[in-house]
């Protein structure tokens, strides 16, 4: 109870929280990046554990726990060698999971919170991690999107953006939910392969653009408070 004469607070609005699933190159952060267009704030999971591997003290830990061949010239771990050991000992992903997953949490929790007390409101917060149900990330969130696109046009991107091969897709697939549970737990499915545009080029951009347009209002209707 407000004491007389005292003004009380306004509750600090808290941004609906978006998840963003979706199979390995389907688009995942070219959705995020058109919400972020629109006004919300992006937590890029993927981006916050590969700045944790330039940290030393985390550079230490996997030394310890793998040796000092984990770490590159320049003393970091080296992230294709990190890669080598988590997709092929699922104990060791698990371990090196244990580790990170946590911090990020807490990187995101006090996203979250400063989120909440931007002026102006912030009318969305969006969590893109690879490991968005994996991880139990999707229950922190108001809704979940999933990007759906065939596996062809995925495996194009990656070889095109990353250098990957089809059995590096299938590896790390293979450490994930299968696509179609996935799906099946998300709250509304985008679709990334419009006719003509597998590839993700042509009007791959406006039909993405279509339908956040279309599912913005429906998003932000989810919002809720935090005292």
């Amino acid at each position: 109870m407000s004491l007389p004469g005292s003004a009380s607070k306004p509750r600090p609005i808290r941004p609906i929280v978006v998840g963003i699933a979706g199979g390995i190159g389907s688009g995942k952060s070219t959705v995020a990046r058109l919400l972020a267009a629109r006004g919300a704030v992006i937590s890029d999971s993927d981006d916050q554990a590969k700045a944790l591997l330039l940290e030393p003290a985390i550079g230490h830990i996997l030394a310890r726990w793998w040796g000092k061949g984990v770490l590159g010239p320049d003393g970091l771990p080296d992230r294709a060698k990190v890669a080598s050991i988590i997709f092929a000992d699922p104990a060791q992903r698990q371990r090196l999971e244990g580790l990170i997953h946590p911090i990020l949490k807490s990187q995101r929790a006090s996203a979250l919170r400063i989120a909440a007390r931007a002026v102006p409101a912030v009318p969305m917060f969006v969590i893109d991690a690879p490991l968005l149900f994996e991880a139990g990330i999707d229950k922190e969130c108001d809704a979940t999107l999933y990007v759906d696109a065939p596996r062809a046009a995925r495996l194009a991107r990656l070889i095109k953006n990353r250098g990957w091969t089809e059995p590096d897709l299938t590896r790390r697939e293979a450490a994930q939910l299968p696509l179609s549970t996935k799906q099946a737990r998300s709250t509304f499915v985008i679709d990334n392969a419009p006719a003509g545009a597998a590839d993700g080029a042509g009007d791959a951009a406006s039909h993405l653009s279509l339908q956040i347009d279309g599912l913005w209002p429906r998003l932000l209707a989810r919002r809720s408070l935090r005292a």
